[in-house]
């Protein structure tokens, strides 16, 4: 069975896309959409800026679900039997599989990037990488700076369990800071801030959807073709009101990439394919079972 997975933020590079652009025209007419839909031109920074410019949280999420619905329109192989997508790639999952239309998730990816951006600045926090310990521990470990009472910074949490080993934490800075000289004491291979500006996927995240509750509200999904795996809870679903409301979680909870992989193999998938820039997920998928077919 094909599974169909897309990346999220941190895979856009500078001149991304361009090469569909030039190729093909319906990839010319999907990126001019997005211009005229987002009021500016996307493209050209996509095309023409630096990776500083594509860092920009309002540039960065339309890029990559721009390129990513792209590179799958572009595909001739069969649908897929279930979509997931890490993170941002969520989105792209959801046109995949007919839950979204195209124009409608690229304005729900803009409002997304908006409201994170602003919880971000409301709420200053960081995220860091750890390597080489078990998802347990790294959770433990995050509950037990959270809580104590001495700390009025200790908001710190597990965000993405990307595969075996590797787990992503997310809050305040001084408890992320915190969690990693802990992290490291307790033989962690690494334990590194990494370079963003907010604490995705964790409590801080709150703000933003709180914002993006309403125009999720007001857009209209269909029921799927096929299941997607969603970060929030990793199962399945074509429900679209379970869809929705798990769509809006996906801000304040952890993305459980490494779950959804194994639930989705467990369920008889058997061949991947990422499309979007680079191929961080393909990676993810063999550390997390490397007998199934990649592409």
């Amino acid at each position: 069975m094909k599974a169909f997975v897309f990346p999220g933020q941190g895979s856009q590079f500078p001149g991304m896309c361009k090469d569909l652009y030039d190729a093909h025209a319906e990839a010319r007419e999907m990126c001019q959409a997005a211009d005229k839909l987002l009021g500016f031109s996307l493209t050209d920074v996509m095309f023409n800026g630096t990776a500083d410019d594509l860092k920009q949280t309002k540039v960065t999420q339309p890029a990559v679900f721009l390129h990513s619905v792209v590179a799958q329109r572009l595909m001739t192989i069969e649908k897929p039997n279930m979509v997931a997508g890490h993170s941002l790639g969520e989105f792209s999952a959801l046109v995949a599989c007919g839950a979204l239309r195209f124009d409608d998730a690229l304005l729900l990816v803009s409002a997304r990037a908006q409201a994170m951006q602003a919880a971000c600045e409301a709420n200053p926090g960081t995220m860091a990488a750890v390597l080489g310990l078990p998802d347990e521990k790294v959770e433990d470990i995050c509950n037990q700076i959270s809580m104590q009472p001495t700390n009025a910074h200790a908001v710190v949490v597990a965000a993405n369990f990307n595969c075996p080993g590797q787990v992503v934490i997310s809050g305040d800075v001084d408890a992320v800071e915190t969690a990693c000289v802990v992290f490291k004491e307790e033989g962690a291979r690494r334990a590194l801030r990494l370079p963003v500006g907010g604490a995705f996927h964790s409590p801080l995240m709150q703000p933003a959807a709180e914002d993006l509750a309403e125009a999720i509200k007001k857009t209209d999904f269909r029921k799927p073709f096929c299941p997607i795996y969603q970060n929030a809870t990793a199962q399945a679903s074509q429900d679209p009101e379970i869809i929705r409301e798990n769509l809006l979680k996906q801000l304040t909870a952890p993305v459980r990439w490494t779950q959804s992989v194994q639930n989705m193999i467990a369920d008889g998938a058997n061949e991947f394919f990422e499309f979007g820039p680079g191929d961080v997920i393909k990676g993810l998928i063999r550390k997390i079972n490397p007998d199934v077919q990649v592409g």
